[in-house]
């Protein structure tokens, strides 16, 4: 079987996700599918009830979720989940370029899992109610998350993502687990000595992927604070942001005003809380339906059906003006050259299609604003990350080059896209705004040559382009 439809396969592989609306744990496992193109079904699942099932039980003995169904058999356990996820196409690189990689993704999902989410949770748990407030607890729990974030912030000073340069399954990870105390605890005066943090989160939180899975992610203006008395009710005017939004129908959906905590989110996260509560004895039948006759009062209202999302543009273009083009061929083809560049750009112009793509070269166009190298290294990288909605449809090389203190440093790109021109990709990512662009003349040597060097450079050791020294170049593919 080839690698085409091994993938095929994958996206079409029918896999079943149970938890309920708003489950961080889930986060993780959704947005990998986002990022990897496979189709994930969530239907409605209701906690107490529908995990005491037989059939429940028997895909997870201790009655815990997520749980993912599929055709060779049930997974329980988040992060096993995540990874089975991540691993399913390995072109995406979600679980890492190489052996070495993969098992960095796999320390800092270990370093998540007990170094921060542990103790983000012992912090937020007071706050929905599911435990009593104690004061030494509570300052214990955020002293640990201070030190993990601390962990987090040096390793992210220089780098861009935690894994290499482009989102791994490890981002995707601990920013999910850093979601809820983002909203609701970390106000701007604890949030303010992480700026990598949160450059590395907001970067994160405001890829498509991401966006399709959590909805936005409005930070903390003020912490929420934990009930004044045993059964009470967190204070409804401590700001906090909405919850998470997603994909009608397939994934869940948040509710609440923005900047509030609404009945539903809390509803939400102590459902959460409650799952991990092991061999919890049932509530008498008289407490439960003293429960359910209150339960209208709180609940929040019905929400309107979504609008039908309107197709995107190269979905219409695909359909309505097929091509012959076949993006990822080429991007194989250039992925597997090992070095034969000019082999790879001899087959690039046998397989284009001038009607139906076109090429562009852009430009920055505040180059006397880029001061030091990393930051630029981090611009471009940041580009490539945010031009994920449409990457079917596009293929480019991004550079810095010049000498920081010497010379200026320049960011340039050239990229292969669906259509004639670039408004779909200044759509999709704002920063595309920050260029000029100039589309190429590919029926000249000039044109071609210009293509060439920005995709393979001159000698293709990417050292040099333009005569400029190189000081970093990333892909798109």
């Amino acid at each position: 079987q080839n690698v085409d439809s091994l993938l095929t396969e994958n996206a079409k592989m029918a896999l079943t996700l149970y938890t309920y609306p708003g489950n961080f744990r889930a986060f993780k496992i959704l947005v990998a599918a986002e990022y990897n193109g496979i189709a994930i079904d969530v239907p409605p699942f209701e906690m107490m009830k529908d995990n005491k099932t037989p059939e429940f039980l028997a895909m997870s003995p201790l009655g815990k979720v997520p749980v993912l169904k599929t055709p060779q058999g049930a997974l329980f356990e988040s992060n096993a989940i995540a990874r089975y996820v991540a691993r399913m196409r390995r072109d995406t690189e979600l679980y890492g370029a190489t052996f070495f990689a993969s098992a960095q993704v796999d320390s800092w999902i270990d370093f998540c899992t007990h170094e921060l989410e542990l103790a983000a949770t012992m912090w937020l748990y007071p706050v929905i109610g599911y435990m009593p407030h104690n004061p030494a607890a509570t300052a214990k729990a955020k002293a640990d998350v201070v030190t993990g974030l601390q962990t987090l912030e040096a390793a992210l000073k220089a780098a861009t993502y935690l894994v290499g340069d482009k989102i791994t399954l490890a981002d995707i990870v601990v920013a999910s687990a850093l979601v809820y105390p983002m909203k609701l605890l970390m106000d701007a005066q604890f949030r303010k000595p992480f700026p990598n943090v949160m450059r590395w989160f907001n970067t994160c939180v405001n890829q498509a992927e991401f966006k399709a899975v959590i909805g936005e992610v409005v930070l903390c203006t003020k912490e929420v604070e934990p009930p004044a008395s045993k059964g009470g009710k967190p204070d409804a005017s401590a700001p906090a942001a909405a919850a998470p939004a997603a994909k009608a129908g397939k994934k869940e959906k948040g509710g609440g005003a923005k900047g509030k905590p609404s009945p539903e989110e809390l509803a939400k996260l102590k459902a959460e809380a409650a799952e991990r509560k092991k061999n919890a004895p049932p509530k008498p039948p008289q407490e439960q339906k003293k429960k359910k006759e209150k339960a209208p009062a709180d609940a929040a209202p019905a929400e309107a059906p979504p609008a039908k999302k309107e197709e995107h543009v190269y979905k219409v273009m695909d359909r309505e003006q097929p091509s012959d083009f076949v993006m990822d061929t080429w991007k194989k083809v250039y992925s597997n050259c090992h070095g034969d560049y000019q082999g790879a750009m001899k087959t690039f112009w046998e397989m284009h299609d001038t009607k139906g793509y076109s090429l562009h070269v852009c430009r920055f166009k505040y180059n006397n604003e880029n001061s030091q190298a990393f930051m630029s290294s981090n611009a471009i990288n940041g580009f490539i990350q945010r031009s994920g909605e449409i990457r079917k449809w596009l293929f480019g090389v991004m550079w810095v080059t010049g000498e920081e203190g010497l010379t200026p440093l320049e960011i340039s790109g050239c990229f292969l896209i669906r259509g004639q021109d670039v408004e779909p990709l200044k759509a999709a990512n704002d920063d595309a705004e920050h260029y000029n662009w100039y589309k190429v003349d590919t029926a000249t040597e000039e044109g071609r040559a210009l293509v060439y060097e920005h995709w393979c450079s001159a000698d293709g050791k990417f050292e040099f382009l333009e005569g400029k020294a190189c000081v970093a170049a990333s892909e798109f593919k």
